[in-house]
């Protein structure tokens, strides 16, 4: 079936069993039986957290009214909790976003110890993770889950009693949080054959690169994957060795990236199955509609981003001379870039932290920092701006003028490279960034333990 014809079932579906979306639609004077086909669903509301589920109930969120069998937390950027019950069923449906990354590390034929890295607790990140590498064991996958969760000193602890037992070690978790744990010393990761899975944060292809550098991948199209994913419906999309293969070659090319996205930035790029998780585009934003513990139906989660064919994909790609050298599924991709609201406008220019990132992890200076960075805009006492950058350094490094200067001078020279906006807009005396070094952990600016941010108003 058309996936365009299954999302308008799933939408009858959820409006003659979820009470607080027959309600959402009563107050929208919407006629669930005029919504017959993909353009009527099209011409739908959308639901966000403000007018939809933060609005009603909890228990009328959910399918007949019952919540599920487990619950998990997430914060958001206000700090208020949001609740998303889920039951086994809804991890069955998201293992198989872990089933596609785990097949491209060969883990149906190979002894794998899966470390959740991501918090545990009530947050969603670490529950869900080791819950679908269960699933994966549960299928018969020889797949061991251990969980020291973001802890780094467990993680030293436990890995290298665990991993000589295994033919490989995949450590799942948040981007900085994985090259802290890599970059701590004391554990032979080369050794390991590690592969890594990451969420949360795009990261660019120079830091994979360095990470696969750093544990001594072969090929990181087959040893790397990054999950697009959100709290409010857990996995919707995940970079498969095709994905990456693509975007390593538009991380070289910023005009054809640019042509292809419509923005400077290099994003995300995941593939998606349709049937299970379906994306729209609108003004340059993603929607997507799911059946989750919560069902969803064109659900505006802010991020910007959009979706390709995969046949659209591959002939853009051919058009401009590229042929990948791998191998995918037959699914369309959405690219996302994350949210405005996480960069920082300088002269006109929005300077965004991906491109910070580049030059942080060049060969002059990544091996003295950690890649974690706070990004402001500043005024001094004449109300002048500047562009401001607190680094964290790794481990063992003393702050010294000199590695601000050679920090500030990779990061200029790429921030130009990257962003026409900063080239063009940014007066020449007034784009090289004053760079502050921190200790590791610094409290104010790099606690441990916490999701950081790398943006302040």
């Amino acid at each position: 079936m058309d996936p365009r014809d299954e999302v308008v079932e799933l939408f009858q579906r959820v409006a003659r069993t979820v009470p607080a979306y027959a309600e959402f639609l009563r107050a929208h004077d919407v006629d669930p039986g005029t919504i017959r086909t993909f353009d009527d669903f099209a011409g739908l509301p959308l639901t966000t957290k403000d007018t939809y589920t933060r609005r009603y109930a909890l228990p009328g969120l959910c399918r007949d009214g019952r919540i599920g069998d487990m619950i998990a937390v997430s914060s958001g950027s206000t700090g208020e909790p949001s609740f998303w019950p889920r039951s086994a069923a809804d991890e069955i449906v998201i293992a198989e976003r872990f089933a596609q990354v785990f097949d491209a590390f060969g883990a149906r034929e190979r002894r794998t110890l899966a470390v959740v890295c991501f918090a545990l607790g009530t947050w969603v990140g670490g529950l869900f993770t080791l819950a679908c590498c269960r699933h994966l064991a549960a299928r018969g996958y020889p797949v061991t889950a251990v969980a020291p969760g973001n802890n780094p000193a467990e993680i030293q602890r436990v890995v290298p009693q665990l991993a000589p037992h295994f033919d490989q070690v995949v450590l799942l978790g948040y981007p900085p949080f994985l090259k802290d744990v890599v970059d701590a010393g004391g554990v032979p990761w080369a050794s390991y054959d590690v592969k890594l899975v990451m969420a949360g944060e795009v990261f660019s292809e120079e830091w994979r690169g360095l990470m696969a550098r750093r544990t001594g991948m072969t090929d990181p199209r087959f040893a790397t994957a990054s999950l697009y994913g959100t709290a409010d419906a857990g996995v919707l999309g995940n970079e498969t060795p095709l994905s990456i293969d693509i975007r390593r070659f538009l991380a070289g090319r910023p005009d054809v990236a640019r042509e292809l996205f419509g923005d400077p930035r290099l994003p995300t790029l995941v593939q998606y199955d349709p049937r299970v998780r379906f994306f729209e585009e609108v003004d340059g934003t993603l929607l997507f509609t799911g059946d989750n513990g919560v069902p969803l139906i064109r659900y505006h989660i802010a991020d910007e981003g959009g979706v390709t064919s995969h046949d659209d994909m591959l002939a853009f790609l051919a058009g401009h001379g590229f042929r990948p050298s791998v191998e995918g599924p037959d699914l369309p991709f959405v690219h996302v870039f994350g949210r405005s609201h996480f960069t920082v406008s300088y002269y006109g220019a929005n300077v965004y932290p991906e491109n910070v990132s580049v030059g942080l992890e060049q060969p002059s200076v990544s091996d003295s920092v950690t890649g974690k960075f706070v990004l402001e805009v500043t005024e001094d006492a004449d109300r002048d701006r500047r562009l401001q950058i607190t680094v964290e350094l790794a481990p063992g490094t003393t702050a010294s003028p000199e590695l601000a200067e050679r920090i500030g001078e990779s990061v200029v020279t790429h921030l130009l490279r990257l962003n026409s906006e900063f080239a063009n807009y940014v007066p020449p005396a007034k784009q090289r960034p004053v760079v502050r070094l921190k200790n590791t952990g610094d409290p104010q600016h790099f606690p441990p333990g916490v999701k950081h941010r790398y943006t302040r108003p």
